[in-house]
């Protein structure tokens, strides 16, 4: 198994060849390598990411079948099911890295600074729980001058809950705490830009 320098130095390659356009084969569904992912996987790292159409993680870090273990949830927040998942690819394959990662123009971002912005009363209750997972993140900031500068607070507010998120996984999980304390675990943010296709990682290894 992969260390977690060694995973985010793959991931990171893996997004540069995204950016500039060079994906690899390796990203295409192999049937050769189809066939040995039958019995077992064992992927090099765990993403949580937003379920946006335009950041799925496997096209940004040009990697395929059997590499990344995925959770995709609108505003990458952190719920039990998928703090679940991560226990259980953690334990299960020895996973050494999770990444939770953002992204810019975020949609459940702008959902919640909307909300937070004029409540409605008629919010369906599933998306409220989504709302209700990112607002403690970003309501600080709209008691701060940024309220008068939307992109600003937005790149905030992204990064912001990105951070809560890690937080939350670092400290929510005894099994995820105790693999992190052993140094078996690394649990780092990441955000996605829409306009350069690079993934900026909040934390160097």
């Amino acid at each position: 198994m992969l260390s977690p320098k060694e995973a985010i130095d793959r991931l990171r390659e893996g997004n540069r060849r995204f950016a500039e356009g060079n994906e690899s084969l390796h990203s295409i569904a192999d049937p050769k390598k189809r066939k040995t992912l039958i019995e077992r996987q064992d992927p090099f790292a765990i993403i949580l990411g937003c379920s946006d159409s335009r950041a799925p993680a496997e096209i940004l870090f040009d990697h395929g079948l059997g590499d990344l273990f995925v959770i995709r949830v609108a505003g990458n927040i952190v719920a039990p099911s998928q703090i679940g998942s991560i226990e259980f690819a953690a334990e299960r394959f020895g996973t050494s890295l999770v990444v939770v990662l953002g992204h810019s123009k975020c949609g459940a971002i702008q959902a919640t600074l909307e909300e937070l912005a004029q409540p409605r009363e008629n919010r369906s209750s599933n998306l409220h729980s989504i709302v209700k997972r990112i607002s403690p993140s970003v309501e600080p900031l709209l008691q701060t001058d940024l309220r008068n500068n939307p992109d600003e607070l937005m790149r905030k507010a992204v990064r912001a809950n990105v951070i809560a998120s890690v937080e939350n996984l670092q400290s929510g999980s005894p099994i995820l705490t105790e693999l992190v304390e052993k140094d078996k675990l690394q649990i780092i943010g990441a955000e996605y830009s829409f306009d350069s296709g690079l993934v900026d990682f909040y934390e160097r290894l």
